[in-house]
């Protein structure tokens, strides 16, 4: 796998994260399925590009007003700190492990996504 691609890929998949569309996870089944990367490589590779793309989020939302400041240090600091667990732990899990977490993880968010009503749908 050519690693300009797996940059545009991540890319791409980041903008479309930015908008809510869940890129990240995307990006990650795409790494792990298609091109052949590991586990822990495509997660790498998600949150190098998750940095740029979220602060080019934060700047078009605040031009927006749809931030709100208060929440932004506690949300930094916990996002922080859940980061540099989770790649300790990732480290320590191994490839092959992580895999099968990750895909459990896809199947509980897409059955909740099915089932749950949103506010919208219930008026």
């Amino acid at each position: 796998m050519n690693t300009v691609f797996s940059c545009i890929a991540a890319f791409l998949t980041g903008i479309a994260a930015s908008m809510g569309l869940g890129g990240g996870m995307i990006l990650i089944v795409f790494l792990t399925v298609f091109c052949g990367i590991s586990q822990i490589e495509a997660q790498g590779i998600n949150l190098v590009f998750f940095i740029p793309i979220a602060l080019s989020s934060l700047i078009f939302h605040s031009k927006n007003k749809l931030i709100e400041w208060r929440d932004i240090i506690p949300s930094i600091v916990t996002g922080s700190i859940g980061a540099i667990l989770g790649t300790y732990a990732a480290e320590h899990i191994g490839s092959p492990v992580l895999g099968k977490l990750f895909a459990g993880f896809l199947l509980i968010v897409g059955i909740k996504e099915l089932f749950s009503k949103r506010e919208k749908d219930i008026k």
